[in-house]
């Protein structure tokens, strides 16, 4: 069972949501990042989302792709990405998840990619820009190598595609709760709840739900409905506004509590 299985069965019997914070590698440089990851985990994280920068991050808002620059302008690279990992690995078992787009992983090399990723304690990786019946390249090396391959869906995938992605999925499911780019609405708990449900009912894998998220009462309104919690761009912007601070991995700590306090009383 490998570790992102092995965390879900243990909220499932815990009744517990899981909380997925998200940080771009290298913003503002990696050795912050380090940092970060750790205090995220001391917070509380379940799983942990770890962006890899690029130039053109096309899904998300002006947050995020504010963070890619940060991280490029300091020379952050892939490799870079899987070295972080690997250093994080060997003080938590806490899942890691890459998130970004194919173009890098496709100049690095998918099969190295895939290889790599794996020796440095990656457990999962979503590309925002591959959908499933494209991704053959890769994904063969990702199961290879022990790998999940996580599927986004969207309120604007057309139902019969919905249930096919979702009997298909690894992982768990990351399901998009607005249309439109990251970190610019609110999110509107009941307007998803009815297909994170269905989604629920469709996989056989957990049903993860992010994009909007913002604030504990967002995640605890969430929470009550889906198997985990993504939270992207209100922690980047602490991360933005705080980023040459000396408190910054403190602050960044005490947001992700405040967060994780938003699930306490909450069941699956």
């Amino acid at each position: 069972m490998g570790r992102i299985q092995a965390t879900f069965e243990q909220l499932r019997q815990q009744k517990k949501p899981a909380l997925i914070p998200f940080l771009t590698a290298g913003d503002p440089n990696l050795a912050t990042t380090e940092a970060l990851v750790h205090a995220l985990v001391s917070a509380g994280a379940d799983l942990v989302e770890l962006g890899m920068p690029f130039s053109d991050p096309m899904a998300d808002g002006p947050t995020i792709q504010a963070a890619s620059e940060r991280a490029l302008a300091a020379g952050t690279r892939l490799v870079d990405v899987l070295a972080l990992v690997r250093r994080v690995r060997q003080h938590t078992n806490v899942p890691i998840v890459l998130m970004g787009y194919y173009n890098p992983i496709l100049h690095y090399g998918p099969e190295r990619f895939a290889r790599e990723a794996a020796e440095a304690g990656v457990d999962g990786l979503l590309l925002v820009d591959l959908p499933p019946e494209e991704s053959g390249e890769i994904a063969d090396f990702l199961r290879q190598n022990g790998l999940c391959q996580i599927t986004l869906l969207a309120p604007t995938t057309p139902p019969a595609r919905m249930a096919q992605l979702a009997a298909q999925a690894e992982g768990f499911l990351y399901y998009v709760s607005m249309t439109g780019v990251t970190g610019v609405q609110q999110v509107d708990a009941g307007a998803i709840e009815a297909a994170v449900r269905e989604l629920r009912a469709l996989s056989p894998v957990p049903v993860a739900v992010g994009f909007g998220i913002a604030t504990a009462a967002d995640v605890a309104a969430v929470g009550a409905f889906a198997d985990a919690v993504v939270v992207g761009s209100a922690l980047v912007k602490v991360i933005a506004s705080h980023g040459h601070e000396a408190d910054l991995v403190e602050r960044v700590g005490e947001f992700v509590r405040d967060l994780k306090s938003g699930l306490n009383g909450v069941a699956t």
